[in-house]
């Protein structure tokens, strides 16, 4: 995508809207028909179900795959950070990159145990985006060109996606994204984040409010929002959401931060997070209210607030499980196993 084409960098977002494709229907009653014939009762397997029903349908495939799984972390730094909205300096950004690099994460190990694949992009750590309480993050074209950036990371090929976000400051950020757009006082948004204290909280609700009163009057626009209160991890997020749908690519969302970016793609567009799915609800914030709002049910709830796409990640064996179950089980036809209702074999599943 050229963000230059047309001067107005954001009106090339918004064209991708009208693009985005929608669900295979054919797929999603292939699995439901094959779900029927599975040597088990009907229904029985939950969630695991609806599941692989939602990965062929984005897939376009009757027989849905996760061969090629790939978790994508963006980290970016932030202006904000100057006020103390966390109790961690913000050298600690670059420092967990390296930490990933040696192995030495949670997300590492995760990955490791799930087989899924691993990348971290390094969003201009050393140039953090204004501080949103008294400017802009940053201008239009650097947030499309951003969020185009966040689109090149499905280039080297994947056919499940998990996004996740590293970045001190950045569930400030969060916050005020949601207030921005769902309203109500900062104090109902953030949350603890690294875990600040009382004192830090109260000042993590300030900077949010003067944020909204520097950028009242522009925050109607989703995109603005995202521009004036987001970060670069924000914005690539969201890039990488929409190029993923653009492709048919399943994607699980991590938690507070990485939602922030679906919440802006809703706001345009009810329809343009169909293919995501909440790996967890964080303990950060009100995600829970969040993911309500999107129409998201999240897969698991462990009382994690970590980020890196820890919970995604974690989400991603579940959805590899699904998959696994749903190809790779026996039939009753196959197996030799009466049906329920009948007491016989049903013809072999075609």
């Amino acid at each position: 995508m050229d963000a230059t084409a047309t001067g107005l960098p954001f009106d090339d977002v918004r064209r991708l809207f009208s693009m985005l494709p929608d669900a295979d229907e054919a797929a999603i009653d292939a699995v439901r028909r094959r779900n029927a014939e599975l040597t088990k009762p009907p229904g029985s397997l939950g969630r695991l179900e609806e599941i692989a029903a939602w990965v062929a349908g984005w897939q376009g495939k009757a027989r849905p795959s996760v061969m090629r799984p790939l978790v994508c972390v963006f980290a970016g730094n932030h202006g904000v950070v100057r006020h103390g909205v966390s109790p961690y300096p913000q050298s600690v950004t670059r420092q967990m990159l390296e930490n990933f690099a040696a192995g030495g994460a949670a997300i590492n190990q995760i990955c490791a145990t799930y087989e899924l694949g691993f990348k971290v992009f390094d969003l201009a750590l050393d140039l953090p985006t204004g501080d949103i309480a008294t400017e802009a993050a940053f201008d239009e074209k650097a947030c499309v060109a951003t969020m185009a950036f966040g689109m090149e990371a499905i280039a080297g090929g994947t056919d499940l996606l998990c996004l996740g976000e590293m970045g001190i400051g950045n569930t400030t950020i969060a916050a005020a994204i949601y207030a921005a757009l769902y309203g109500g006082p900062a104090t109902h948004w953030v949350g603890r984040g690294t875990g600040l204290d009382d004192a830090g909280l109260a000042r993590k609700a300030a900077v949010v409010e003067q944020a909204l009163a520097t950028h009242a009057g522009h925050l109607r626009d989703p995109l603005e929002v995202l521009r004036r209160l987001g970060g670069r991890e924000v914005a690539a997020i969201a890039g990488a959401i929409l190029a993923a749908r653009l492709e048919r690519i399943p994607v699980i969302l991590d938690g507070y931060v990485v939602t922030a970016a679906a919440a802006i793609l809703h706001a345009i567009d009810p329809r343009s997070i169909a293919h995501c799915l909440a790996g967890h609800r964080s303990a950060e914030g009100a995600h829970g209210e969040v993911l309500e709002r999107l129409g998201l049910t999240p897969v698991l709830d462990l009382g994690m607030r970590l980020g890196e796409a820890t919970g995604a990640a974690l989400a991603a064996g579940i959805v590899k499980a699904a998959v696994a179950c749903h190809n790779d089980m026996a039939t009753f036809a196959q197996a030799k196993v009466d049906t329920a209702e009948t007491g016989e074999r049903p013809e072999r599943l075609q």
